[in-house]
């Protein structure tokens, strides 16, 4: 079996590690963990003006591909960091998904039936490619020092600060921070550092993955079998990846020695099965277990946990990667509100309430599937094959078939949203996340409301509304949609999505979630929403 595609980093001292202990520099943002989460977190923070130093342990990546689905959201988070496109580029795109039985195909869903968005609702990519271009925009931001070979080993709270200890090639040395955020994935030593423990669910049953490199005609979609005749009793998923790479995953069961199974020899057979040739070749097997475990608490005074390091979900349905890159961006405009002193350090609780309320959602989610992929008992099989049975000809069925229910936008009940005192036949309600829409400048060059968003954002709050006779605020920028205004909606579908009538506004929060919205705003109530978004309503 060929080495995964691996990118070596060279460890680097620190001018940093000539200081003793007790004149340890002092940062206001240490990230620990170098993957997808810590990196965008990283380039996120750089880009709204902080300085941050960013820990691995290690030195490459590239052990096996890993994470593959890549949301709409996490490229539109993507996108405003100056990589999405080059994600997009590179990537494998679509949007449709096939449900199996045996042979038979029960029904197709699209993830994103109407046009006008600027990013596709999924793409598949190598993480190691993810990774790789975002250590690439990192490296292109000065307020982002990235150090390789860095292990942090040890961990103190005081009072107004924390003091690492980190283990490098050239031996310990110690670094002061206001804030430290772990991004250390699952194993991540930061969490027994706190004291903290996951808790949760772990399934007995066990599934391989397969990533094998091939020229086949399958179509760009996600398939998924129940009791396919390959692999009988059991499921499968296909999926393309880019470089003519197949994502195959294979549920074992809870009595399979995955010491046994993950040899190439036995993972052969299966694959050829499935297939009908035997013209491929494998890229990384790999044995797993669903997981649904999360941290009870997600902020351990100025220490701050993300993506895996909080929480662990199934693969099924790319609610991993996707969701700690929302934890990233949640945490990130918020810390650099605290940071600047427009927001104090409680605005920090807003980020548990919301994340561990979308890491509850995914762990439901997951748990939902795992039980139906899986099921525990011999009545819960019947009653699956039943819903499958039906699924073919009636509605209702087809709703209750899972086979990971994919990654979507959290919505947040949240004390930051300013509830609405008017009716809305539809648009995005406080604490959901706003909708792209396809616009026009008066240049008539095509322009996307996510790039309108990322142009006058800034990264601070953005007021988008309908036509220019809405009031505003000095200190939030402005997104005019109308007739007579910089950006135009000829096809109307931003009047559509946002039941946009003149004059009405959203408020958007840094991370484009809705924290108010208007039908006739005004100076001052737009001031007070966009106080209790940063957590200074009274």
């Amino acid at each position: 079996m060929p080495e995964p595609r691996v990118i070596q980093f060279g460890y680097r001292r620190h001018s940093d590690q000539d200081r003793a202990p007790a004149q340890s520099a002092r940062h206001p943002v240490v990230v620990v963990g170098a993957g997808p989460v810590g990196l965008t977190l990283a380039i996120d923070l750089a880009q709204r003006g902080h300085a941050v130093v960013l820990l691995d342990d290690a030195d490459r990546i590239g052990d096996g591909s890993r994470a593959i689905c890549f949301s709409k959201r996490s490229l539109e988070l993507w996108d405003r960091l100056g990589v999405g496109e080059r994600m997009v580029e590179k990537g494998v795109v679509w949007k449709v998904g096939k449900i199996f039985l045996n042979d038979d195909m029960l029904y197709r869903f699209d993830l994103l039936p109407d046009d006008g968005h600027k990013m596709p609702a999924f793409i598949n990519l190598q993480q190691y490619y993810a990774e790789a271009f975002l250590v690439d925009r990192a490296r292109e931001l000065p307020q982002v020092d990235l150090r390789w070979r860095n292990k942090v080993v040890g961990l103190d709270q005081r009072n107004d600060h924390v003091v690492l200890a980190i283990d490098t090639p050239d031996g310990r040395y110690h670094l002061k921070a206001d804030y430290v955020v772990a991004c250390d994935g699952a194993r991540s030593a930061l969490r027994s550092f706190v004291g903290a423990e996951f808790t949760g669910e772990v399934f007995e049953d066990q599934f391989l993955i397969a990533d094998v490199k091939m020229t086949a005609e399958f179509p760009t979609e996600r398939w998924f079998w129940f009791d396919p005749p390959f692999h009988s009793g059991q499921s499968a998923l296909l999926h393309r990846q880019p470089d003519d790479v197949w994502r195959i995953d294979l549920q074992l069961g809870p009595a399979a020695d995955p010491a046994i199974e993950r040899m190439p020899e036995n993972v052969r057979p299966r694959i050829e099965r499935m297939l009908g040739h035997k013209n491929f070749d494998f890229e990384w097997i790999s044995i797993y277990k669903f997981q649904c475990r999360r941290m009870q608490r997600f902020v351990h005074e100025r220490v701050i946990f993300a993506g895996d390091a909080a929480h662990q979900v199934s693969p099924f349905g790319a609610r991993g990667a996707n969701s700690g890159l929302e934890d990233a961006e949640n945490v990130a405009w918020k810390l650099s509100l605290i940071l600047n002193g427009t927001a104090s350090a409680p605005l920090l609780d807003s980020y548990e309430i919301e994340r561990s309320a979308a890491a509850d959602e995914n762990i439901r989610a997951s748990t939902r599937s795992t039980d139906f992929i899986a099921p525990h008992s011999a009545q819960e099989r019947r009653m699956r094959q039943a819903v499958l049975r039906l699924a073919k000809e009636t509605d209702f069925a087809k709703r209750m078939v899972n086979g990971g229910r994919l990654s979507t936008p959290s919505t947040y009940e949240t004390p930051l949203s300013t509830p609405d005192s008017e009716t809305w036949s539809a648009g995005p309600r406080p604490g959901a996340h706003m909708l792209d829409a396809p616009l026009t400048a008066e240049s008539g060059e095509a322009v996307y409301l996510t790039e309108a968003f990322i142009k006058q954002g800034e990264g601070g709050f953005v007021l988008l509304q309908a036509g220019l006779n809405g009031g505003g605020h000095p200190d939030c920028r402005t997104i005019a949609v109308g007739d007579n205004t910089p950006l135009r909606d000829p096809s109307g579908l931003f009047a559509k999505r946002y039941d946009a009538s003149e004059g009405a506004a959203y408020l958007l929060r840094p991370d484009g979630y809705v924290a108010a919205r208007f039908r006739k705003p005004t100076a001052a109530a737009v001031q007070a929403a966009m106080a209790r978004a940063s957590g200074r309503a009274s």
